[in-house]
């Protein structure tokens, strides 16, 4: 059976199918993803506190490296297979290069679940590829059309540096690490305990959402929708490659498989909108959220594991 969580974002999925009047208003959705992060960086940290060492740099640089190859080996595929244009080709090219929490939370439910051992540091690969991937992706689009990106890219830095995702999942891991599970348990015990509870309804409304973008499907985007469920199962095996010649636990070499099979829906779009702005960012969330999601949370993550014990 898959886990329970993953129940919840097929419940969504159904209900959103039937068009029932099931609803999770904004602003419920938004406290979700912000507490989900939050935790996800304060269970980071705590796992961090005490162990933070000089030997976790090349680690962190390899899989910061992952995040920065997949939008450049992405972006001719894109652009010459899938035949789209160059600013939806490196938008596109970026959400997959970047990850999603909500797949990283499901992977961490699913290591834990099994008792697999994780590294403490693996929280921190959640910021190690998102950022490199975007910034890759939106120098690949400023190389194509020939601009001087220097003072674009400063703002663009910025802005993906201060997104909320980043600050939730750097400063939570910041604040775990500070004061670790015994220092910090009167308030990070609330959040911790209900990690699984808020992934819960987190992926009700993504079972929702999902369902909402693929009303109704638009099969002229064939090549496109072929990506997005072909993508993820190449990208994990390179994932999975990193992770082997890292020497990764089996619950750490799960979450980054995970992670390099996954694509961004909350970061990434945000960045795209505003670096490229002729970029259609509903293709994209058509092919992160609508394919490579569900992918990936119904079968893609138990598939990852499987692949792992057989290889490792």
């Amino acid at each position: 059976m898959p886990d329970i969580v993953v129940m919840f974002f097929l419940l969504g999925l159904l209900a959103g199918i039937v068009k029932s009047d099931l609803n999770i208003p904004k602003a419920a959705y938004d406290t979700l993803s912000l507490l989900l992060m939050l935790t996800i960086g304060l269970k980071g940290g705590m796992a961090l506190y005490g162990n933070l060492r000089w030997s976790l740099l090349p680690e962190l640089l390899a899989v910061a490296a992952l995040g920065a190859v997949i939008p450049l080996a992405l972006m001719p595929v894109l652009r010459h297979l899938i035949r789209l244009s160059p600013a939806d080709s490196a938008s596109i090219a970026a959400h997959y290069g970047s990850v999603s929490a909500g797949t990283f939370a499901v992977a961490l439910a699913f290591a834990e679940g099994r008792g697999l051992p994780i590294g403490a540091e693996v929280t921190l690969y959640l910021v190690m590829m998102e950022l490199p991937a975007i910034m890759v992706a939106i120098a690949l689009f400023r190389r194509y059309k020939g601009s001087d990106s220097g003072e674009a890219l400063q703002g663009i830095w910025h802005e993906t540096l201060t997104n909320r995702g980043v600050i939730l999942l750097a400063g939570g891991a910041v604040i775990g690490a500070m004061y670790g599970p015994m220092q910090g348990a009167n308030v990070t015990e609330l959040f911790t305990g209900a990690f699984h509870a808020v992934l819960a309804l987190f992926l009700l409304q993504m079972g929702l959402t999902a369902a909402e973008t693929l009303r109704p499907v638009p099969w002229f985007h064939w090549r496109l929708l072929t990506f997005a469920l072909v993508a993820p199962f190449v990208l994990s095996l390179a994932g999975l490659a990193v992770g082997l010649a890292l020497g990764l636990p089996s619950g750490s070499l799960l979450i980054l498989t995970a992670l390099a099979a996954s694509a961004s829906y909350i970061a990434a779009p945000a960045a795209m909108r505003n670096a490229i702005p002729e970029a259609n960012i509903g293709l994209a969330m058509l092919a992160a959220l609508g394919f490579t999601f569900p992918l990936n949370v119904i079968v893609g993550i138990p598939l990852y594991h499987q692949l792992a014990l057989w290889l490792g």
